[in-house]
């Protein structure tokens, strides 16, 4: 009797070793992206065409899944103020964004572990390209959005964030 008694703990050893240790993996995989965290823009060292330049912006950036969840706090050159959300996965899927007056869906692809690409969408056109380089370092980020702007006015911008 004890030996299947033996079998049956060794077995849920075993299942819950699995299971642990896939979660672990998965956040230990998060915890190493460089993208995760809280960061605020720099306008001094971002250079936007055509301006104005938004007064400030904190990006909260999230694992959630196969991807993010992200959540843009933008104080516009004007005063007003923007909040913008997403979750999506990197599988170029097209995924909701609230908030925004220049697309309603995003699309994520993952480049390398430190790049990654998104598409904006409004009504199915592309409205934007969003191309996020972390640095080697993990303390700067170089985002490169190319598109058009809620004027309608072509755009060509490169922030620079910096991580909190």
């Amino acid at each position: 009797m004890r030996s299947p008694k033996r079998a049956w703990a060794l077995a849920v050893v075993v299942v819950l070793g699995v299971v642990l240790g896939a979660g672990i993996e998965r956040l230990s995989a998060q915890a190493s992206d460089p993208r995760i965290g809280t960061w605020k823009l720099n306008v001094a060292k971002s250079k936007y065409s055509p301006g104005p330049p938004p007064q400030s912006q904190t990006l909260k950036i999230e694992p959630s899944g196969q991807g993010e969840k992200v959540t843009s706090d933008v104080v516009n050159a004007d005063g007003t103020r923007t909040t913008t959300e997403y979750t999506a996965n990197f599988d170029g899927k097209d995924y909701p964004l609230t908030g925004s007056q220049i697309a309603d869906t995003v699309s994520l692809k993952r480049i390398d572990a430190r790049t990654t690409e998104r598409t904006d969408k409004k009504g199915g056109t592309v409205a934007q390209t969003i191309r996020r380089v972390v640095s080697a370092d993990g303390k700067m980020m170089n985002v490169i959005v190319k598109g058009k702007n809620a004027q309608g006015q072509e755009m060509s911008n490169v922030v620079v964030f910096e991580k909190q």
